[in-house]
Order: structure tokens, then C-alpha cells, then sequence
């Protein structure tokens, strides 16, 4: 049996993505800036996820803007609002994605004053920590809405209206990579100025990501070409994979409570099975949180060898974000939450899909108590 549970990392695309895709590559072939048939042909495609997208979110079409995916999103939503607002102090979290964190510390070698709100142990912002960082010179606030890690997910509405209080003109941005498709939202609910998204974390292609700019944001691009998507991201746009990212994003949402419900289900069958199974686990995924991660940890263990002794057996997990796998050193995410660092070193991330079954977190929980037991043994862990 093969059994995905690393969908956080990246998902399966829907069968009528790829072949819509594969469709409009060759046959929607033209080029979008172009006027005659075959780019306008190219441009309805585009125009047809822009509204895909917008309709998730309940913005304005013409607030949804393409680029190469979550990381470029995001890279445009910070460099962009700190070139051309005034000021110099940008506020964001202690777990924001690397390509937030990276962003900010890039931004920071070029004169800016970034300031980290700190967590608690549900890795949610303490609040009253984030209110003493504002001040009337902030220009910019960036939150990830779902943690990619532990699934928590962020007070991001009260987060914006205290920003706008101290100063309305400051642009609050927020990085829903893993909350579209995942949990409801809308541009109202969240108050956010900037919304970034991914593709291929809602069953669509990878290499392609959005945008959402309210209008009358203060934003500059990053990149500069031949004037498309409004001057704010040029380049010739990827059409086929724009496209995709339109079916997706509507299969995705489609009947979100009812497809959530049933992740959350397995996610919850899987962790009790595993406090009532296993022995000296911590669960670091809150209760509140989004229904498609489970974040644990295995006392006496070492995470990179469960991993691949579960991907022996056919199951695929994570040891943390993708993103940051390659990297020395314990997470900084669970490092945030206080997690003791004999744990972090055997900490595993499950993250399920609508695609996933009973069956397959039976199997997953039976494997993983051999796996975590045998592992136990051989660290002559007691």
C-alpha cells in the first residue's frame, strides 16, 4: 500500500487539472498580450482563474495577480509594500515560512527595522506582545494565516485592526499558502491588504502561485518587462498553469466544510490512535487548528530515520516544512513553541488531503507503532 501524508509539502493534481492543462498547452497556444484570436483566446483562460480565485477569497477579479508561486507571492508582497510606502519598521511572527523570514532578513540588510512577535505554545501570536511592537511608523505586518508546521492558525483579523488602529495607512499582508482549500477565509474576514497563495498545495500545478492586492495598496514590483498583469508582475504569463491553478482552486473550495470534515476525521482517528498506541508522544498541533496537519513527536527517536523507515513501508511523511528539510539544526518553528528539544529531534508532520481513507491512516497507524518500537530498541530508548 502507498499511503501520501505530505501534502503540505506538495499534492497530487486533480485528474481534470492535468488534462485541462494539457488541453490548453496545445491547444490555447497564444500568447495573452496578443490581439488577435488566439491570444484572446489565451487571455479568457487567465481571466477565468482570476475569477476562480477571487470568488474563494470574495475579492475583485481584478485584485488577482499571477506569479511563479508562493514564494515569489510572497517576495513581491514585502519587497514591493516596503519600496513604496514610507517608513522603515516592518512587524511579522517567529514561524512565518523561509520565504517570509528570508525575505525580511534581506529587507533588513537594506536599512529596514524588522521587529518578530513571539508565539505561545499552541503557536499562536501572543497578542499582547504583538500590540507592544506597533508603532505609528509601521509600514508593514505580515502573518502566515496556517502554519505550515503545526497547523495553527493565526488571529490574523484582530492582528490587522489593531495595526490599522495605531496606523491606518500601514498594508497588512498575509501568507495563506496553506489555507486556501484548507479552511474558509475571505478578504473581509482576515482584513488583509495582501493575500499570497501556491498552486501546487491545492492539487494544482506547480510553478504557479497568486496574489491578492486590494485596491489602492501601495505596491512596486519587483520584476520589470513588457507591462503585464498591470505592470506589477510582466512577463509573458504562464498560461496553461494559471488555468490549472483556476480548476483547482475551484475543486478545492467546492464544498470545503464537507471535504475538511472528513480530513479532520482522519487527522483525529490518527491522532488518538497514536496517543492511545504510543507511548511518550507529544502533540504539537493545537486543537484549534487547520484539519489537514498533525504535528507529533516521538520520544527516543530520530525523525529523519522514522521517516524513512515509514517510507520502506510505503508512507510518506514530513520531518518539518519542506522548504527547510535540507537544513541543519532543530526547527525553529517547534523551538518557537517551547518544545523541549530532546522532542524536537523526533518530531514528524502528517498532512492529509481529501483524497486520504480510513484504511490508509489503519495501515499508518499499525506501521508507525512497529517503527517508533523498533527505533526505540535500537537508541535502547526506556
Amino acid at each position: 500500500m502507498e499511503v501520501y501524508l505530505d501534502n503540505s509539502s506538495t499534492t497530487r493534481p486533480y485528474k481534470e487539472v492535468v488534462d485541462a492543462m494539457a488541453d490548453a498547452m496545445y491547444n490555447n497556444f497564444g500568447n495573452p498580450s496578443s490581439l488577435h484570436r488566439k491570444g484572446i483566446e489565451a487571455e479568457k483562460l487567465i481571466k477565468s482563474a482570476q475569477i476562480a480565485l477571487a470568488e474563494a477569497i470574495k475579492a475583485d477579479p481584478e485584485e488577482i495577480f499571477f506569479t511563479s508561486g508562493g514564494t515569489e507571492s510572497d517576495n513581491l508582497a514585502l519587497r514591493g509594500a516596503a519600496a513604496a510606502n514610507r517608513g522603515r519598521h516592518i512587524i511579522s511572527t517567529q514561524v512565518e515560512h523561509p520565504a517570509v523570514l528570508n525575505t525580511l532578513e534581506s529587507l533588513k540588510n537594506s536599512g529596514f527595522i524588522i521587529e518578530y512577535a513571539p508565539v505561545n505554545k499552541n503557536g499562536e501570536v501572543d497578542i499582547e506582545r504583538y500590540k507592544k511592537l506597533l508603532r505609528n511608523d509601521t509600514i508593514l505586518v505580515t502573518a502566515m494565516l496556517v502554519n505550515n508546521e503545526t497547523g495553527s492558525i493565526q488571529p490574523v483579523e484582530e492582528m490587522c485592526r489593531l495595526l490599522k488602529s495605531v496606523n491606518p495607512n500601514a498594508v497588512f499582508h498575509i501568507d495563506a499558502v496553506q489555507a486556501l482549500g484548507k479552511i474558509p477565509f475571505t478578504v473581509s474576514s482576515t482584513g488583509a491588504d495582501m493575500i499570497s497563495f501556491s498552486s501546487h498545495k491545492i492539487h494544482g500545478p506547480k510553478g504557479v502561485g497568486g496574489l491578492y492586492v486590494r485596491k489602492g495598496t501601495r505596491i512596486s514590483p519587483i520584476l520589470f518587462g513588457g507591462g503585464q498583469q498591470k505592470n506589477l508582475r510582466p512577463g509573458t504569463e504562464n498560461v496553461q498553469g494559471i488555468y490549472g491553478f483556476g480548476i483547482a482552486t475551484k475543486m478545492a473550495t467546492d464544498n470545503l466544510c464537507e471535504k475538511m470534515n472528513k480530513v479532520r476525521f482522519l487527522r483525529n482517528s490518527l491522532k488518538d490512535g497514536i496517543l492511545r498506541e504510543i507511548s511518550d508522544v507529544s502533540v504539537n498541533t493545537p486543537e484549534n487548528s487547520a484539519p489537514h496537519i498533525l504535528n507529533v513527536s516521538f520520544r527516543g527517536t530520530r525523525s529523519e530515520v522514522l521517516l524513512h523507515t515509514l517510507e520502506n513501508d510505503g508512507i510518506y511523511v514530513s520531518s518539518g516544512s519542506a522548504c527547510s528539510s535540507h537544513k541543519k539544526g532543530p526547527s525553529y518553528v517547534m523551538t518557537a513553541i517551547g518544545l523541549d528539544p530532546q522532542l524536537i529531534d523526533g518530531t514528524l508532520r502528517f498532512s492529509l488531503s481529501e483524497f486520504n481513507t480510513e484504511e490508509e491512516i489503519n495501515y499508518t497507524l499499525d506501521r508507525l507503532k512497529v517503527a517508533v518500537s523498533s527505533l526505540r530498541k535500537l537508541m535502547k530508548f526506556k
